[in-house]
């Protein structure tokens, strides 16, 4: 017993030394060591320049981004006259010969795929700072504080205490990293910079470490970045295209970034950037970055409740949660994570957000961390409007725009068609022909879905200027090629679309073969559905359009409805076909569930019913396993308002698809995933899509007690709201109109009137 008593209080000791040392905000993620690898780093970004950062100790590497540093080694074009060959494409489809359809598609509507050389996003190299006499060190600690979007690194050598801070500062167009001590002379280091492969080219200018590239030999765009050295007492040299610092008492550098993507002078403009934070210093400079990103991240604040485990670095709470722990204050750690990612990646006037945010370490990414719009970029933003991100949805809602010129060439090119259309990927260049196989390819409804962000954006703003001047036309421009894309099934007399597929999917074909391409794809109409109706809904607004609005109309009442087959799922494609993989990844045909709104318990069940059996068979059969896939089941799940489910598939994406530094690992990382799980924690606490705003429709009994302050509602709401012992507390609701609304929780519905910018108070007892 003594010795039981003993081994406690050690362990108790322990425990509280490791708090009075180690505790951080519930908003940190922090480490012992430096990063050994890519995945570990930390992320920082501005919306336009992005860096991750290791935290090396004698050996620092910084690897930094700008988010238009793009190749462009290839243009695509459309085949030309592709549409003479739609008919004939469509009537072997109707005859269900589906090999002899592709075989066509193959020849006249798609191009092949370009492997190499092809359009990539690249990284913009790596800026490495050695550190002189730290080979031995202790006390390592490393962090990211989102509440003040700074990395922070501190340890000590010998007996100096040596601190860096690292940031992406909008209001300066520039990454800052500050490096300090508490002995006055002991900073000494040695900066250089230095891209993978060759052909970069790297002089000094006084105190300035300069690197500019064209990044390919075509098109590319042509890049230079700066490094200015402050430093604060010491000695500085340079030569051998590197700057040596040696005794200093502090050191601010100053990295900026610039390309001619947008047709500027990146020398003129890194100069212009340099301009702003002149004569500054290090405080003020951070001082107003932390203000500008707080104006965005201090919108919302989430309490899941905290254990023990923000005692311990955030890769050990992983590891804990993957051998069963508890820890709700991970999930709200993840979830401002998300919030975190899309203000440093997509901020007004920047490109949106790809495939890995604006954070790539190398030449040659996974799938070139492009744009790909048949799921993977809308995912990126679904968390935009809900967790009262707005402004960084515009980047997103512009570069849809920006589609439209060749969109229309390959509407009228490829398929003979008015309005615009974009395929399954699309990059910085704006293209939309289809390339590739018919299973990545032949789907035309890229623009179509990326357009229903425009007025899913509306819903939560209201902006009707934006919804005039910009948003409605883009929507329309992509209804009107869906419009003229749909035909009539012979066989049922009913509207379909087509030449189309179910994204990335495959079924077998009556003769044993695979394929992907039918009539009538079930996610096709789901989205021809969602975009008519929201043009229908703005043109009402607008006043405006009547005409193709009674056309819209009518095709919509003619438009063939989700299907439900003999074992109770949704068809995924026009008919009962077996599919190819049982558990893909893509869960397309219940679109209609998620992002979209058509599917509820009160006026469609059996369709809600036919989803879950969807979604449980995937799930049998292995689906969910990328990362964005899982994240969408728990969006699903939140709708189905099944909370256990929710948060089991939560937790599976924390545990299987996550990283140290919390990047989902799609592998290698894919940071949809990231922007799903967000999505997913906002859909399982509030909901607005039904035409009220339901309050805690899936909250699971692993978060008994938390609050939230800040989440937005459809109809320019914002909520405040706690609970206790699983049930609702008080709620503050905020509306930025004077307006009526309904909310819902458990089942009650109250109606309320609310005056602008008046929080109403709710008690709940």
């Amino acid at each position: 017993m003594r010795t039981l008593l003993i081994l406690l209080s050690l362990i108790f000791s322990v425990v509280t030394s490791v708090a009075s040392q180690n505790f951080k905000a519930p908003l940190s993620l922090w480490y012992n060591q430096p990063a050994q690898q890519w995945v570990e780093a930390l992320p920082i970004g501005n919306g336009h320049l992005g860096a991750m950062i290791f935290g090396g100790v004698e050996n620092e590497r910084i690897q930094l981004n700008e988010e238009s540093v793009w190749t462009h080694q290839h243009v695509y074009r459309d085949k030309t006259n592709g549409h003479k060959y739609i008919s004939k494409i469509r009537s072997l489809l109707f005859k269900e010969q589906y090999e002899e359809a592709e075989q066509l598609i193959n020849e006249h509507i798609l191009n092949p795929h370009v492997h190499s050389p092809t359009n990539s996003y690249q990284t913009l190299g790596d800026l490495h700072l050695t550190f002189f006499g730290h080979e031995q060190y202790s006390d390592y600690h490393r962090e990211l504080n989102l509440d003040s979007a700074l990395v922070k690194v501190s340890y000590k050598s010998g007996d100096v205490q040596f601190k860096r801070e690292y940031f992406s500062s909008n209001p300066a167009k520039s990454n800052i990293i500050w490096l300090s001590a508490n002995k006055p002379g002991s900073i000494s280091f040695k900066a250089e910079l230095s891209r993978p492969g060759d052909g970069e080219m790297v002089t000094v200018e006084g105190n300035e470490l300069i690197m500019l590239q064209k990044v390919d030999n075509k098109e590319g765009v042509t890049f230079e970045t700066r490094v200015r050295i402050v430093n604060k007492g010491g000695e500085v040299k340079s030569g051998n295209n590197e700057i040596v610092i040696t005794g200093a008492d502090e050191v601010m550098l100053i990295q900026v970034a610039a390309t001619d993507y947008r047709k500027d002078n990146p020398a003129s403009l890194c100069k212009a950037y340099l301009n702003l934070t002149n004569s500054r210093s290090y405080q003020q400079i951070k001082s107003e970055h932390i203000a500008d990103y707080r104006n965005l991240f201090g919108r919302v604040s989430l309490d899941l409740g905290n254990t023990d485990a923000v005692y311990f670095p955030t890769n050990q709470r992983l590891d804990a949660l993957r051998n069963g722990s508890s820890d709700p204050g991970l999930f709200a750690l993840y979830f401002q994570f998300g919030r975190y990612l899309l203000i440093s990646s997509s901020r007004p006037g920047s490109l949106p957000a790809n495939l890995q945010g604006i954070w790539e370490g190398t030449l040659t990414p996974p799938w070139n961390a492009d744009y790909h719009i048949n799921i993977n970029i809308q995912m990126n933003y679904w968390p935009s409007e809900t967790t009262n991100l707005s402004e960084c949805h515009l980047p997103f809602l512009d570069f849809i725009g920006k589609l439209r010129p060749k969109g229309s060439e390959t509407a009228r090119q490829v398929y003979g068609a008015k309005g615009f259309t974009a395929h399954h990927t699309t990059d910085a260049w704006f293209y939309t022909t289809g390339q590739g196989e018919p299973k990545w390819a032949m789907w035309p409804m890229g623009a179509a879905w990326a357009a229903t962000h425009i007025w899913e954006h509306f819903l939560f703003t209201r902006d009707t200027s934006y919804l005039k001047n910009y948003g409605f036309e883009v929507m329309l421009d992509a209804a009107r090629f869906l419009s003229d894309y749909l035909v009539e099934d012979p066989k049922t007399g009913l509207l379909v679309s087509g030449p189309s597929m179910s994204p990335e999917n495959e079924f077998i074909t009556p003769k044993g073969n695979r394929a992907s391409v039918v009539m009538g794809p079930s996610m096709d109409h789901q989205i021809i559905y969602q975009l008519f109706n929201a043009c229908i809904d703005a043109a009402e607004i607008l006043k405006t359009e009547r005409s193709f609005i009674r056309k819209l109309q009518n095709q919509l009442s003619r438009l063939t409805p989700p299907k439900i087959g003999e074992d109770g799922r949704i068809l995924e494609w026009s008919v009962n076909l077996q599919e190819a993989e049982p558990g893909h990844r893509h869960m397309s045909h219940l679109y209609g569930l998620f992002p979209s709104a058509q599917f509820s318990w009160e006026k469609t069940p059996e369709l809600m019913e036919a989803a879950r059996r969807v979604i449980e068979k995937r799930l049998e059969h292995g689906g969910g396993h990328t990362g964005w896939s899982r994240a969408w089941m728990v969006n699903f799940f939140a709708r189905l308002k099944d909370s256990d489910e929710a948060y089991q598939n939560m937790r599976a994406l924390l545990t299987k698809s996550t990283l140290p530094n919390l990047f989902d690992n799609h592998p290698p990382f894919q940071i949809d995933g990231n922007f799903g799980g967000t999505s997913g924690i906002a859909e399982m606490l509030l909901q607005s899509h039904q035409g009220y705003i339901e309050l805690l429709p899936a909250l699971p009994k692993q978060w008994p007690q938390g609050s939230v302050k800040g989440l937005k509602a459809r109809g320019g709401f914002t909520l405040d709201f706690t609970w206790e012992e699983g049930k609702l507390n008080e709620v503050i609701i905020t509306s930025a109109f004077d307006t009526a609304v309904d909310l819902m929780y458990a089942g009650h519905k109250v109606s309320l009137h609310l005056y602008k910018n008046q929080p109403r108070v709710i008690q709940m007892h």
